[in-house]
């Protein structure tokens, strides 16, 4: 699988309530959530997102709250990763266990840049500028995640079995 999109770029430390304010927490409604993915991060975010967009973060991405409401809100705006140098250890979780594909890769961070194109080999843990051959390293899922991530999360996943 192989994902490919243009790079919207944050820092440090983003936590749950910049990814989505608790003042949306009335409603676990994904496309009401979309709507306010990362504004108090950058207002503009919700809308200019297209479908297939990366969110690419520094360290301790996901902080705060162990809200699910916060990967929710980053798919269902239409981003299909995140790749950071690292993750909150809760927001990783709840990130593959709705599906959402999540890489750590700091060579990665520190090369990629606000605006680059992106494509990302889910299957290799191959990430890379669209316009350069540079290939950066993420770690690999094992399979069972790999297969859980493609059918859209643990509860899809459950279901089907």
């Amino acid at each position: 699988m192989k994902l490919k999109g243009k790079v919207y770029k944050f820092g440090d430390d983003i936590n749950t309530d910049e990814i989505i304010p608790a003042r949306y927490l009335n409603t676990s409604d994904p496309d009401e959530l979309a709507k306010h993915c990362m504004e108090d991060a950058d207002p503009a975010f919700p809308g200019k997102v297209q479908k297939g967009d990366i969110i690419v973060g520094g360290e301790n991405f996901g902080c705060g709250s162990s809200r699910e409401h916060a990967p929710i809100s980053i798919k269902a705006a239409g981003v299909s990763c995140v790749i950071a140098k690292s993750f909150a250890r809760i927001f990783y979780r709840n990130a593959i266990n709705i599906g959402l594909p999540i890489f750590t890769s700091k060579e990665a961070v520190q090369k990629i840049k606000q605006g680059d194109r992106v494509e990302v080999d889910v299957d290799k843990g191959e990430i890379s500028k669209a316009d350069q051959k540079t290939i950066f390293k993420a770690e690999v899922f094992p399979a069972f995640i790999k297969d859980m991530i493609k059918k859209g999360g643990l509860m899809k996943t459950a279901k089907k079995k």
